[in-house]
């Protein structure tokens, strides 16, 4: 339609409000527009929105279900598990990931020279070899969070042409990041210990009043992770206190620490007495290993970490994690298609399987 009319792309984005590069990426297919840019473009374009944009074929309801074979010498399957497919031959074969990276992590560079070794330039900057000389990263999104589910949106933004980089910190270190203008997105459950609100009151202390959007990605729980049969009989936060309970506990700021110090602190208990309070995990899923390794009895995380691995779980508390975006973010190419994907089913249907996310409101703008 633009060439039809005889406009350039650079003419069409200043009409519209939005990049040259939305407008390419819109023409090639990788990005949705929000309501306000479609009827935008087809004022400009003069045609129907239906014209320039239809929905995708209605998407199934409900799992498929299908026959696979284990890839042999796995371990016993339990309910929940999360596999990969693939067909060989014939047969469609089920091989069970490993929660744990046996191998080389994706990367696009290798750090060339440091200062000196164990330490950081004091400008915090390094030189790197880059693999491909003509990528330019602009298709990146970076995100830190605590969340495992971030990968489940990162797979799923693959067809938008965005990959989403995801930076391993906890809540208070992600919105830390975010403050400084280091990454896109801030993932975080902090629980405000006074109202009972997730994450809105910790984002208005650090935040100027309009300067983050807050998204709901999903409601997910969070409790005690036991051994499989909880071995232990551990019921209650109560029990870590008990001398036959070794825990693996989280880092200062992270919102699993945050839950269990409220919950001791409201119990009256000495964090001293609990075996296993100064070890550290950093991370649900590292937590959770720890459990199902039998290095701990037990630990603080979501019940999808539990899930993962197997592992018996008690429910504490159902909270929100949510993302805070800088709102001059908000009209990127990327920050849209993770807007966009947000939204859409088959990606709900695929993070509610893991277990203990509700992803209703996921998508909805808080704040």
């Amino acid at each position: 339609m633009r060439q039809k009319r005889g406009i350039s792309a650079a003419q069409l984005a200043r009409t519209v409000g939005v990049t040259r590069q939305t407008i390419y990426a819109m023409e090639a297919g990788s990005y949705v527009p929000n309501t306000a840019v479609a009827l935008r473009l087809a004022q400009a374009l003069e045609v129907k929105v239906e014209d320039l944009f239809a929905l995708p074929p209605a998407e199934p309801t409900g799992l498929r279900s299908e026959e696979a074979t284990l890839l042999p010498g796995s371990e016993p399957p339990h309910p929940g598990q999360p596999v990969q497919l693939c067909r060989v031959n014939k047969r469609l074969v089920a091989s069970p990931p490993s929660p744990v990276p046996w191998y080389f992590p994706v990367s696009d560079a290798v750090v060339a020279s440091a200062s000196a070794p164990g330490k950081l330039s004091k400008n915090g900057r390094t030189d790197v070899q880059v693999f491909d000389a003509a990528d330019d990263f602009r298709n990146r999104v970076l995100i830190a969070g605590c969340d495992p589910g971030i990968s489940v949106l990162a797979h799923h933004l693959q067809a938008s042409g965005i990959e989403l980089v995801l930076a391993h910190r906890n809540s208070s270190q992600s919105l830390k990041l975010l403050k400084e203008g280091c990454v896109h997105i801030a993932g975080t459950h902090l629980r405000d210990e006074s109202s009972g609100e997730s994450n809105l009151p910790e984002i208005g202390r650090l935040f100027p009043k309009n300067a983050v959007a807050v998204i709901s990605f999903a409601v997910w729980e969070e409790g005690i992770v036991t051994a499989a049969g909880n071995p232990k009989s551990i019921k209650t936060v109560e029990d870590l206190v008990r001398r036959d309970v070794t825990i693996v506990n989280r880092e200062k700021g992270a919102g699993s620490r945050a839950l269990l110090d409220s919950a001791l602190k409201r119990l009256k208990l000495d964090s001293k007495k609990i075996r296993g309070y100064d070890r550290i995990a950093p991370g649900h899923l590292p937590a959770a290993w720890q459990v199902q390794s039998g290095q701990a009895d037990c630990c603080i995380a979501t019940r999808a970490a539990a899930r993962v691995f197997g592992l018996g779980f008690i429910p504490l508390v159902s909270e929100r994690y949510d993302l805070a975006i800088r709102r001059q973010h908000l009209d990127m190419p990327g920050i849209q298609a993770v807007l966009d994907t947000l939204s859409r089913s088959n990606y709900r249907r695929e993070l509610e399987s893991l277990g203990g996310y509700d992803t209703r409101a996921a998508g909805q703008r808080l704040l």
